[in-house]
């Protein structure tokens, strides 16, 4: 290589694109396309980043296969900052095989982070730990081992482990600070604001409180029965009841544990399950149905009891019955609970991360849209949704993935 495409890549590897511009811009040679690429990926022009880095792997020989694979992982992490959740695995998992093949454990790891990543934010956890697990960061540069200690401290997030959150945060947050990259320490510490905003609302014996996820963490193994609005499950402990398809049934359950120790009326539990204003006897005799099958639902937690007024529950093993739920809650909160990272995410990869039909989410899109809540960006196959961060809205119980005790 010569003098000026090592400046240039000293110049990207300390977070400064205008410098490595200044030495290649008006390069074409395979190698100057290759940092052009990722100089305008740092400065935000993805559709110019991604363009100069296919021309790079075009411009580079069949021989040159580890250069090849650096311009997938680039274009792999232009994908992900991008939320192009579309974009193919297969690629970067086989240029991440030819980078361990030739010895840049580096840039494999690196890539190894990003496919880790991208795992998280549809909900593979698993998947995701066991890929970072093959990778020991201790080694790595600065950059590499943020990018592994982040994709670390998102499974802990997910999984509700704070304490191993907190660690992985730190060890990213040292590690920015080694590498001197503003935009990097920014990074860190925006992820890291997740330690310390309410994730979580308790509701128990009439009152209300806010929750940290820590917090949230110990309610889950207080061994209370608790009514999971977040997930629509009833647990208690290492015991879980999803209702998660049978909304009426949740509907009922949650208005049982927000009366608790009190009992709820016939009229508050048609009118919060059924939506009935004027309930008449069919109303009723549904309602004993109802009853019935959430009885059976919950027969080894709670049992369920009428009452001249209307319906108890009674814990089994618990002593307390609590209700958690989102700090806001919103007919499209998952929808929601993505945006909020400040990203500009298409239709598609939010119906990918969310497991849903691109028609659905893009109904509950425009519907947020006419209410103000989120906004278009660009046109057509380029249209990308965004909101502004919202103190306090959740942004981990509404993610795809299993709770500790799922």
């Amino acid at each position: 290589m010569d003098s000026l495409i090592n400046a240039a890549g000293r110049a990207l590897a300390a977070g400064d694109p205008l410098g490595a511009l200044k030495r290649v811009g008006l390069r074409d040679d395979a190698p100057a396309l290759a940092l052009r690429g990722i100089a305008m990926a740092q400065l935000g022009d993805f559709a110019k980043a991604k363009a100069l880095l296919k021309d790079a792997v075009r411009a580079f020989s069949p021989k040159e296969a580890v250069a090849r694979a650096r311009c997938v992982v680039a274009e792999a992490e232009i994908a992900l900052v991008s939320r192009d959740l579309g974009w193919p695995e297969k690629a970067l998992r086989s240029a991440r095989a030819t980078l361990a093949a030739h010895g840049d454990r580096l840039n494999a790891a690196y890539a190894g982070s990003l496919e880790a990543r991208r795992l998280i934010l549809i909900g593979r956890l698993d998947e995701a730990e066991r890929l970072l697990s093959d990778f020991d960061p201790a080694p790595l540069p600065p950059v590499a081992r943020v990018a592994h200690e982040l994709a670390a401290a998102g499974i802990a997030v997910r999984r509700l482990r704070t304490k191993a959150a907190r660690s992985a945060f730190g060890r990213a947050s040292l590690a920015a600070y080694e590498a001197n990259i503003p935009a990097l320490k920014a990074e860190v510490e925006a992820a890291s604001l997740v330690l310390n905003t309410p994730v979580g609302r308790l509701i128990a014996r009439g009152t209300e409180k806010d929750l940290l996820l820590e917090e949230v963490e110990t309610l889950l193994t207080s061994g209370a029965l608790i009514i999971d609005a977040c997930r629509n499950v009833v647990r208690e402990a290492d015991e879980v009841v999803s209702l998660a398809t049978r909304p009426v049934l949740f509907a009922l359950a949650r208005t049982l544990a927000e009366a608790w120790p009190a009992d709820a009326s016939r009229e508050m539990l048609l009118r919060r399950a059924f939506r009935a204003r004027h309930a008449d006897e069919s109303h009723r005799a549904r309602l004993r149905v109802e009853m019935g099958r959430l009885r059976a639902e919950l027969a080894g937690l709670a049992e369920i009891n009428a009452t001249a007024a209307g319906f108890a529950l009674t814990p089994l093993n618990a002593a307390e019955v609590v209700v958690l739920t989102p700090p806001v809650e919103d007919e499209h909160g998952a929808v929601l609970a993505f945006l909020t990272d400040g990203e500009a995410w298409s239709s598609s990869a939010l119906a990918i991360a969310l497991g849903a039909s691109a028609r659905t989410v893009q109904r509950a899109l425009e519907e947020l849209s006419t209410q103000n809540k989120v906004q278009p960006v660009g046109r057509g196959r380029a249209r990308r949704w965004m909101m502004p961060p919202v103190t306090g809205f959740p942004t981990v119980l509404l993610l795809p993935g299993p709770l500790p005790t799922d």
